[in-house]
């Protein structure tokens, strides 16, 4: 009896190990390891802290309330980082190659090369990724947490980029964030 209990254990344990170790790594997983890393410029920002102009549409408004927060992960490229940079690129392109994200649009633009990435439905929308690389000064890696998100409307809130108070302190910190890729 005792020696089936053993075996069984011994079972467990080992399809535990092969599963932990055959499992690949999450974007979440990437940037808690990667944010505090000196290689790498991060940012967190809760949407509340985001300000709408007093004159935006409701539909902006409604928008604004299913996102929950913004994480931004960005690697600079200079003279000496540049196998570094090629090995971290290659590890986030591999994250989002992973079936779970679903591909929203490629595009290129001012010389990056944007791929946007979702999770959830097409109704619904959890997560919406962006990863902007650019062959002279690094990538960027952001993560847009919502719930319920409508891809439509998110794509209007993109386009209505003025109904954003682009004096507020959130605004002012991405644009410090993207002054280091200057």
């Amino acid at each position: 009896m005792m020696e089936k209990v053993y075996l069984l254990i011994s079972v467990v344990f080992l399809t535990t190990v092969i599963i932990s170790c055959n499992s690949k790594p999450s974007l979440q997983e990437y940037y808690v390891e990667k944010q505090n890393s000196s290689e790498f410029i991060s940012l967190d920002l809760p949407a509340s802290i985001v300000s709408l102009n007093e004159d935006s549409s409701d539909e902006v408004k409604e928008t604004m309330e299913t996102i929950k927060k913004l994480n931004i992960l960005a690697y600079k490229l200079n003279d000496l980082n540049k196998d570094e940079y090629l090995i971290e690129y290659k590890k986030v392109k591999n994250i989002l190659n992973n079936d779970k994200y679903k591909e929203l649009i490629r595009m290129n633009h001012e010389g990056a090369h944007v791929i946007i990435k979702y999770l959830g439905t097409d109704e619904a929308i959890d997560e919406i990724i962006v990863l902007a690389s650019d062959k002279k000064k690094g990538f960027a890696l952001a993560r847009v947490l919502g719930d319920k998100m409508n891809p439509e409307n998110m794509m209007k809130l993109a386009k209505n980029f003025d109904d954003i108070d682009k004096d507020n302190t959130a605004f002012s910190q991405i644009n410090e964030l993207l002054d280091e890729f200057k």
